[in-house]
């Protein structure tokens, strides 16, 4: 048994909308790091995660 869920369109301008600043953020947020250091960040955090369970 379920229930079928649809986003109207305003619903999934919102969700573009959300994405496109958050990704824009974290483009800012990341900019002081150099590549290599960015993807150093990436796996650290991976491994966090991972370690929470």
């Amino acid at each position: 048994r379920g229930i079928v869920v649809r986003l109207t369109d305003k619903g999934l301008a919102l969700i573009d909308e959300a994405v496109t600043a958050h990704v824009a953020n974290e483009h800012e947020v990341l900019s002081g790091l150099t590549p290599a250091e960015q993807e150093t960040l990436s796996r650290l955090l991976e491994k966090l995660i991972g370690s929470m369970g």
